[in-house]
């Protein structure tokens, strides 16, 4: 009986340690409202699970990801194709995801994060400068890639990519869940809708007001 005690030490150690390592899972949407009806629910913390029994190879599959992307169409001169758990339905679950980053000469993906997702990017042609700022204080990290380099953008921290280079860049990136999402700088502040009350950016930017309301238009 002496053990007892003992045992019952360890149950309440081992149980006191469960209970402070346990955590909700990360999200991978902006936000998840419960609802307790299913019929209503469009999507759980991430996707409703098809049936196995009908889950083909074609799940896992996803098609031509070495065409390059219609850089001639952005205004930016870049363009990024994600393939994220929507287009390919057989990454639900497994907190991945992939991307192929194409840029003209002095293309840029600007400023932007990922709320949910570490990214990895390798730079397959071209020359690539990039970064990302971290929160507090806000320094810059930044680096030159060539071919066959590698360099990482903390989860939730602003980066960019622009080719300084005179051909074209390709990327590719992998990204650490399913739905990484993405929220572009200049859009989310002077294109969002409603738009941010124009005092609010004139005060934050100290701009004068015409430069904001101009600023406003362009997204």
């Amino acid at each position: 009986m002496k053990g007892v005690p003992y045992l019952v030490t360890v149950a309440i150690l081992a149980l006191a340690f469960t209970l402070a390592s346990a955590h909700d899972p990360s999200p991978l949407q902006d936000f998840c409202v419960a609802i307790n009806n299913t019929d209503s629910a469009v999507f759980v913390n991430g996707k409703f699970c098809k049936n196995p029994a009908t889950v083909t190879a074609n799940d896992f599959f996803f098609p031509e990801l070495n065409i390059p992307g219609n850089i001639a169409a952005s205004k930016l001169e870049s363009s990024v194709n994600l393939v994220n758990v929507d287009k390919l339905p057989g990454l639900n679950t497994l907190g991945i995801s992939l991307a192929r980053l194409d840029f003209a000469p002095y293309g840029l993906n600007p400023p932007h994060i990922h709320p949910r997702g570490t990214e990895l990017l390798v730079v397959m042609e071209g020359t690539l400068l990039l970064g990302f700022v971290t929160s507090n204080p806000n320094k810059l990290f930044t680096k030159v890639l060539n071919k066959g380099d590698v360099f990482v953008f903390p989860i939730g921290l602003i980066h960019f990519q622009f080719n300084i280079g005179q051909t074209n860049v390709v990327a590719f990136a992998g990204l650490s869940s399913q739905n990484p999402g993405l929220i572009t700088i200049a859009n989310a502040v002077f294109g969002s809708n409603p738009p941010i009350n124009l005092d609010v950016l004139t005060k934050a930017f100290q701009l004068d007001k015409n430069v904001v309301d101009y600023l406003q238009k362009q997204f």
